[in-house]
C-alpha cells in the first residue's frame, strides 16, 4: 500500500523560513506529478506547487518568488522550501503524488496526512 509521509512544519515567525519534505513508500513503479496543497481553516485546499517527474515545476501565485519545490526521483521524495512566509501562509499542507504501482499501467493519486505549518508573531 502506497504511504506518503510528511515532515518538517511547525510554528515560524513572519519572514523566516521552513522546509517541509514528503517521502512516498511502498510497491512504487514510478511517479508522475508530485505536488503540495494546503488548506486555511475556512477555506478549501488549493494548490501550491507541483513538479513533474522531468522537473517542470508549476506555483500558485500566491506563492512566486518565495517557494521552491523540488524532488529527487531515486528516492520518492517531494521538498517545499518556504522562504519569506506570511501570516497568509499558515495552513496545512498536504503532499500529494500521482502513483504508477509495481503491476500497474494506471496511475493514481496519493495524499499524505498533513503538516501544519504557523506563521506567526
Amino acid at each position: 500500500q502506497v504511504q506518503l509521509v510528511e515532515s518538517g512544519g511547525g510554528l515560524v515567525q513572519p519572514g523566516g523560513s521552513l522546509r517541509v519534505s514528503c517521502t512516498a513508500s511502498g510497491g512504487i513503479s514510478s511517479i508522475n506529478v508530485m505536488g503540495w496543497y494546503r488548506q486555511a481553516p475556512g477555506k478549501e485546499r488549493e494548490l501550491v506547487a507541483s513538479i513533474t517527474r522531468g522537473g517542470s515545476t508549476n506555483y500558485a501565485d500566491s506563492v512566486k518568488g518565495r517557494f521552491t519545490i523540488s524532488r529527487d526521483n531515486a528516492k520518492n521524495t517531494v521538498n517545499l522550501q518556504m522562504n519569506n512566509l506570511k501570516p497568509e501562509d499558515t495552513a496545512v499542507y498536504y503532499c500529494n503524488a500521482d502513483v504508477i504501482q509495481i503491476g500497474y499501467l494506471l496511475s493514481r493519486k496519493y495524499w499524505g496526512q498533513g503538516t501544519l505549518v504557523t506563521v506567526s508573531s
